[in-house]
């Protein structure tokens, strides 16, 4: 059971940073648009409670996915981690968190310096990568265990574990 959670979870995130890009692909093509249209981008739109700009939902719902679900998500992905006990699945839940950590700090930071900007978009890559990776050591952990209660359940039958009885 725990062993399938660590998985869902380390596939969620992996959705969640693909969901980031795509939310911030929306956002910066719906305010070149906005901005062919004639929108004019200023300190007073940008600092605005309500801004009227092309987008607007990417850049909600990018912030929304970065700085709460993805850091949630994470932290209970290490809470299985702990629980699960897939081989090196405590180590992939600390470098997972840990690249979810820097990843929202580096978008944070973002805001001040623009350069980090292409850190946080290398971030993404890592943290998405690394997700896929615990995701699929869990997938082979969750068929280890098929197959050893397959060949334990054989055993303790008199049959021969393999199918061809070799």
């Amino acid at each position: 059971m725990m062993k399938r959670l660590y998985r869902v979870l380390a596939y969620l995130i992996a959705v969640g940073v693909v969901l980031q890009a795509a939310a911030i692909a929306y956002a910066v093509f719906g305010m070149f648009e906005w901005v062919a249209a004639g929108g004019t981008i200023d300190k007073a739109l940008i600092e605005s409670d309500d801004p009227q700009i092309g987008g607007v939902t990417g850049f909600n719902l990018h912030q929304l996915v970065g700085v709460t679900i993805l850091p949630l998500l994470a932290l209970l992905f290490l809470i299985s981690s702990f629980i699960a006990r897939i081989p090196g699945g405590i180590r992939w839940g600390l470098i997972v968190f840990a690249a979810t950590l820097v990843q929202s700090l580096l978008g944070i930071y973002a805001h001040h310096n623009s350069a980090v900007g292409w850190l946080h978009g290398a971030m993404a890559l890592i943290l998405f990568s690394c997700a896929v990776v615990s995701g699929t050591r869990a997938n082979r952990a969750l068929a280890n265990r098929a197959v050893a209660s397959t060949q334990q359940a054989s055993a303790t039958a008199g049959q021969p574990a393999h199918p061809l009885g070799a």
